[in-house]
């Protein structure tokens, strides 16, 4: 039965794709985050800034994203998206007016950092969980890429047009103009959003691959879902390929300038965007075919070669050219993007819709503490040692061991129906 036909038996207009480009647009203003790399690179010397100074804001609006999902989630869950969405614009704009206010590090951790972290944790919430209940749990990885597809985009506009703002404007009304221009944005798309009404059961679709198996559909309330190892598998596997990658966000455009004497550090940025966008977009279609697990360890292997890779990328060698480093930085970025597809569908292949929200923001709450802790651990190992070698091998080190658990996490649904199964009666006992 195809969707259309769903629809009419229901009674229900089918709204998957305007919702699903509703949230990709929403993302992609959301991304603004990873505008950070070339905004910290602009911020004067006169500001007196440390590169630990430069890491506090991206890495407070990382870990206040990542915990805002939880409450966030659980809010869209139960009031729909839309509202929640509004709020995160509101929230989005106005901390980065806030932060443009501000010559201090402090200024732009509260700005940047704790409303506008904020404010992106309550839209990012909000995206995800609507579009992929509108399609079948076939296509789950799919249209998951496609919406987080925007916020990895973003830097593909986002770090060319902030360069050029910057050096139009100056960087305090560069900060304003980017906070109005987002709020406008993710307020207007989020009302665009919408969840399908309960009951609705969206078709699978003729060409649906058996080479990937989903699991039976069980929906596990959030302490439930606290209450099985995997969980906690997948939160570590999280962490490592998130905070990995957020790490070469955060100090992209300083590698290429400091360790590899690329001044063109926006480039970089820009490239990494596509292949993070992209990534996204290709890891979703391939969990969808041959399945999470496999997709995870193939993503995580080639992840950590590259950041081995990137520690080579030094003044002179073959690495160290602007060519060379964007299609290493593409790289990393699809296989940092492809967390971002992977992990919120596996989450609904475990755990179920009805408390995906919620859930997803309690997994999602890995990426944030990945990300604060190998972004502000990069700064504080390079105004140490003045390289960014030790935290390269760091983090290729726990990409090998994401990898690893990849083997080891199984769905927790064959174990809840092993517990639930008649038991033989022992030896000697009669019913």
């Amino acid at each position: 039965m195809s969707d259309g036909n769903v629809t009419a038996v229901q009674g229900v207009k089918n709204l998957g794709w305007r919702v699903t480009f509703a949230g990709m647009g929403i993302n992609l203003a959301l991304g603004i985050l990873y505008t950070w790399s070339v905004i910290s690179k602009e911020i004067p010397e006169d500001w007196g800034w440390t590169q630990t100074d430069k890491s506090w804001p991206y890495s407070i609006a990382c870990l206040v994203f990542c915990l805002v999902m939880v409450p966030a989630g659980r809010m869209q869950d139960r009031i729909g998206p839309r509202i929640v969405a509004t709020l995160g614009g509101i929230l989005v704009g106005i901390g980065m007016i806030v932060a443009s206010t501000t010559t201090s590090s402090f200024g732009y951790i509260i700005g940047f950092g704790v409303l506008a972290g904020a404010g992106i944790g309550f839209g990012y919430a909000s995206a995800t969980p609507p579009a992929v209940k509108w399609f079948s749990a076939a296509r789950t990885g799919l249209i998951a890429g496609i919406v987080v597809s925007g916020f990895g985009l973003a830097s593909v506009y986002a770090a060319p047009l902030t360069k050029w703002l910057i050096g139009a404007y100056g960087l305090p009304t560069t900060v304003m103009i980017l906070g109005i221009a987002f709020l406008v944005v993710v307020v207007g798309l989020a009302q665009l959003l919408a969840a399908p009404p309960k009951g609705y059961v969206p078709a699978s679709p003729a060409t649906a691959s058996a080479t990937a198996p989903r699991p039976k559909a069980v929906d596990f309330t959030p302490m439930q879902m606290l209450g099985t190892v995997q969980f906690y598998l997948l939160w570590f596997m999280y962490a490592c390929g998130a905070g990995a990658g957020l790490m070469v966000i955060g100090k992209l455009s300083d590698i290429g300038k400091l360790q590899a004497g690329v001044e063109l550090g926006f480039v970089l940025v820009a490239a990494l965007a596509v292949g993070n966008g992209a990534g996204r977009i290709l890891a979703g279609m391939a969990s969808d075919k041959f399945g999470r697990q496999q997709t995870m360890f193939g993503c995580f292997v080639l992840q950590a070669i590259l950041i081995l890779l990137l520690s080579r990328a030094t003044v002179g060698s073959p690495l160290a050219s602007t060519i060379v480093l964007a299609l290493v930085s593409a790289l990393i970025g699809a296989n940092y993007g492809a967390n971002l597809a992977l992990f919120p569908s596996i989450t609904k292949d475990y755990y179920g819709l009805k408390n995906f929200g919620v859930n997803y923001g309690l997994v999602f709450t890995a990426w944030g503490v990945g990300g604060f802790m190998l972004a502000l651990l990069a700064g504080k190992l390079y105004d140490k040692y003045q390289t960014f070698a030790y935290a390269y091998y760091g983090a290729a080190t726990l990409l090998v061991m994401a990898a690893v658990v990849t083997f080891l996490v199984k769905s927790p649904h064959a174990a809840a129906e092993r517990a639930e199964a008649p038991q033989p009666a022992a030896e000697g006992q009669t019913s």
